[in-house]
Order: structure tokens, then sequence, then C-alpha cells
């Protein structure tokens, strides 16, 4: 076995039985992943010189394909379900010497990382890939260490990417020949079968959102930002809310696009980069992302490019339409540099309501915030998934985050709720999603009326202002606010069919009440009380 790279670790790929490899690269650096990535096929280089690669098949995560070991250390502990599916150790031992057996006499590449900028917290990771560029993607997401920092890093989790790996369903006892395998008492993740790079970061997601909680920090699906007198915001968001593209706010600092940690002294960003959405990105929109698609160092994924020109097209979804970025938080202008912060002032949960029906923003008690953070509502239409039909499908992701959820949803709804009494932190619910009709009928809420909102949320002139109770919703709602119109702020009001939107408002408080069965059981009178309540 060969060892090449700036820094070839003593805690040796041996200690992981990992054996027999043609050449270890370790810890390489932007460029020479980039060589080693084109000299093997692996990838293309853009006109302004962006990495571009292609994923084949898998162009997202494949939830279905994700197992957690079944071990005494954390039976009691993980929420078993469709989520977490549970796979027997002895199933997981098996898969893990065919991985290695696979890479023999093969080239790997070893990136040593963090997780989490806090050094109380942060987590000592190594990733081992059968691609370079899923190692370089490995360095842009994850923090890299200074040479010093390497001199001491011992890995405490290790990640294996093999992609050209088959699991065998028939006797492995999952679902397809991919394979995404966490195993917390070997401290090993296997991924198998997919050459998605973004199973990798979630699998980081994953094992954090795990382990912390044990130390009383909460891990959260967020966005961060912090405002030029220091009061930080937390955007809470699932996809197509608006999330990354409302914290990436030129007036403040962004801590980080996608996950943090809610410590007992502030915020912290898990990752050392951002992994944003390309498709139809704006350079008017969202300037400073769509800038990283012209820097040496971006990792594009299934991006459109021009085989002769090498010119990228964002508008084609012809492969995906969960097109890529990865690049470091160096490349956005006012990201902060520790991805460290203090306590949030305003916490944001977003929401797209494609049914137009809720507020534009609205005000929430700590046990509202539980009840909407469980819920993980918003609403997605045709043109954001593949299948969906003309009309707006409702979707609940407990703690905006349910795939990496590794255990019971109310610990870690338990926890915010917790934090925000703690803080006196105030809490928003904000709707990026339609007004005066539904999807198809009313229109997308003005992007200039959500920004304005936010900015009166954040500066605190919101909390100035009169409040209505919604009495739909039960949400404490704002009477004004500068830059909206009043009657913005009632959707009701916005609807030229009062009863239709009477209706509809019924209909999705109906939707509330039957996702939240699940969690009755789990909560106090207090956060069933905070549940909406058609009028």
């Amino acid at each position: 076995m060969q060892h090449r790279g700036p820094f070839v670790s003593p805690h040796g790929l041996d200690s992981l039985g990992i054996e027999q490899v043609q050449t270890a690269y370790w810890n390489l650096t932007t460029p020479s992943l980039y060589e080693e990535s084109i000299r093997r096929g692996e990838a293309r280089v853009a006109k302004d010189g962006a990495l571009v690669a292609m994923t084949g098949s898998h162009t997202g995560r494949s939830p279905n394909d994700k197992f957690f070991t079944r071990e005494p250390s954390t039976e009691n502990d993980i929420w078993w379900g469709d989520i977490n599916r549970p796979i027997d150790a002895e199933r997981f031992d098996s898969i893990e010497s065919r991985i290695k057996a696979h890479l023999k006499g093969k080239d790997v590449f070893v990136q040593d990382c963090f997780a989490g900028a806090d050094p109380a917290y942060r987590l000592p990771i190594r990733v081992v890939s059968e691609f370079a560029w899923h190692s370089l993607f490995a360095r842009n997401l994850l923090i890299t260490p200074s040479l010093a920092d390497l001199e001491n890093h011992k890995p405490e989790f290790t990640i294996i990417q093999a992609p050209g790996f088959s699991a065998d369903p028939a006797t492995d006892s999952v679902n397809s020949e991919t394979c995404i395998l966490v195993n917390f008492a070997k401290r090993l993740v296997l991924i198998g079968g997919t050459s998605y790079a973004g199973e990798c970061k979630k699998s980081v997601f994953t094992i954090l959102n795990f382990l912390l909680p044990a130390e009383g920090v909460l891990p959260m699906h967020c966005s961060v930002n912090t405002g030029k007198g220091g009061d930080s915001a937390v955007f809470f968001g699932l996809s197509g809310t608006g999330k990354t593209t409302l914290s990436a706010d030129p007036e403040r600092t962004l801590i980080g696009d996608d996950e943090h940690g809610w410590s007992d002294s502030g915020l912290f960003n898990f990752e050392g980069g951002c992994y944003a959405k390309m498709i139809r990105l704006s350079a008017k929109a969202e300037p400073e992302i769509y800038a990283t698609t012209g820097m040496f160092g971006t990792v594009l994924e299934n991006v459109a490019m021009d085989d002769e020109t090498r010119e990228l097209d964002l508008d084609d979804a012809a492969f995906t339409e969960n097109t890529r970025g990865a690049y470091p938080l160096s490349f956005i202008p006012n990201a902060s540099a520790g991805g460290i912060t203090g306590h949030p002032d305003n916490v944001i949960m977003l929401t797209a309501d494609a049914f137009g029906v809720l507020p534009p923003i609205a005000r929430l008690s700590p046990e509202q915030a539980m009840y909407h953070f469980l819920s993980g509502y918003t609403a997605k239409v045709a043109g954001t998934e593949k299948g969906l039909g003309k009309e707006p499908q409702a979707t609940f992701s407990t703690c905006f985050g349910a795939p990496f959820m590794p255990r019971h949803p109310s610990v870690y709804a338990e926890m915010l709720r917790d934090k925000i009494e703690q803080t006196g932190a105030k809490c928003w619910l904000v709707n990026t999603g339609w007004t005066g009709g539904a999807y198809g009928t009313g229109e997308r809420m003005k992007i200039s009326h959500t920004r304005a909102l936010l900015r009166a949320a954040l500066d605190g002139s919101l909390n100035k202002v009169a409040m209505r109770r919604d009495a739909c919703f039960g949400l404490e709602v704002p009477e004004s606010c500068l830059g909206v119109p009043d009657e913005v702020l009632n959707p009701r009001d916005t609807w030229g069919d009062k009863g239709a939107y009477d209706n509809q408002a019924s209909d999705l408080v109906g939707r509330f009440h039957n996702n939240f069965t699940q969690f009755e059981s789990h909560v106090s009178e207090a956060v069933k009380a905070a549940a909406p309540h058609a009028a």
C-alpha cells in the first residue's frame, strides 16, 4: 500500500480494517483533487472553474436504503420505524467486510475533517472515498483542519463511500443494491451503491443528531445569520421555503446555511461549507450563491454543461430538478469565518403554504413553537418534485428534518421549547407561499413583503405593533408593518371568495390535527392546546 498526500495520519487505515488498497491519498488539497478526478474521468471543469460531476441514476438521497444497526448501546434511544430502519449487527458486519474487499487493489481518498465549529463539541471525522471528487465534496462541506490540528486528529467516526459496491437485497436485508448503514457502536457509516455526494453530508448530520442531545446540544436543520448589532437568527425550513435565500442577507453575516447546534453557550455551525440547489438559480435574486458557480473549488452535481464551450445551463433540469453546488463557506462574501455566534434573538420557521391560508408572519408562544416544530409543515406544488399533480400537497417533516433525526422527535422539540424559554428568543412562523387563493388561483407572496416582515421581526420593531389573534390558527398576527399593505397581513382579506378561504383554512387545520395525532402522547396539554382550531 502506498501513501501520498500532504499529511498521512499516524492513525492509519489498517485500524479500520482497510487493507491492500493500491494507493491511499491523504488529505489532498483542492487543486490535487481536481487533477485526480479529471485524470480518472470522474468529472469535468466548467468554463469558469467549477468541477462538474454526474451521479448517474442517483440524483438525490435514497431514504429507503438507510438503516441503523440494532445493538444494545442504542436500542432504547433510536426512534425505530419507517425513517430509522433497523439492520442486525451480523448483516452490517457482512456488508462491511465486502465493502472493504471491494476497495482492495483500488485507490482511496482520505479526508480527516471536523464536524462542528465549536471546539467544545466538534467531532473528528474521517471520510474514505472511492472517488476523488467525493473527497473534495467532504473537504468543502466539513471543516478542514489546520496542519497543526491534523497532527492531533484522531477520527471518532468514519464514513466509507464505495459507490461501486452493490448490496444484495436477498441476503443483506436491505431494499436495493444501494445501502447507507449507520453503526454507532462501531462509529462507522457505510455508503454503497450511490454516487450522490449528499449522502455523506447527511450522514454526518444524522450522527450529530444522535450524539449531541446527550450533551445538552440541540441539533437543528436550519440556517443562521447575525446582524451588525450581534443579534442572531435561526431559520428553519424545508426545501422550497426560501431558507437559503432569506438567510443569505447582504446586511447580515451568514453563520451557516443548513446544519447547526444550539448549546448553553449559543449557536455553532456543523459545517464548513454550503450545499445549495442550483436549478434555475438567479444572478439577480441570489447573487452570492450564483457567483460560486464560477469559482474554482465549487463542486457541481448534475448541472447541464455544453460539451464544447463548457458553459453551464442552470435552467436545464434534464438530469434532475435537484442540481446541487457544494462550496466552502468562505466563497460567500459575508460569511462568518468562525461559525460561532450567541443565542438567537429570533427563531424563524418558514413554510410555503400553497393553500394560501396562513398569514405571512405570526408570532408563536413556546408551546406553539413546539407544535409547529413537530409538525414541520410546508406544501409542495407541481414543478418542485416529480410525480406531483396540479393540486398542492401538504408535507409534514418533523423538526424540519425528519429523515435525519434518529431520536424521537419529542426529544428535539422539548429541547427547542426549553431553549426558547431560557433565552427569551422570539419565535415566528413565516409563510413564503401563496396569498389571495391557493396555488393556481392566488399569487406567490412577494419576496419584498417577506423581507420587510423579516426585517421588522429581526430588528424588534414588529414586537411593538398591535397584534390580533388569528381566528383560524390561533396565531398572533401583526396588524401593520412598514412596507407591507395591511390587507396582506390578513390572508382572508386577500381572497375574493371568503367562503372558499374558510373552507380551505378548515381543511388545512384538519391536516395539522391528523398529522399531530402521532405526537399527542408525547407532549403536554399546553402543547396540544397550541394546535390550530378552525373558526
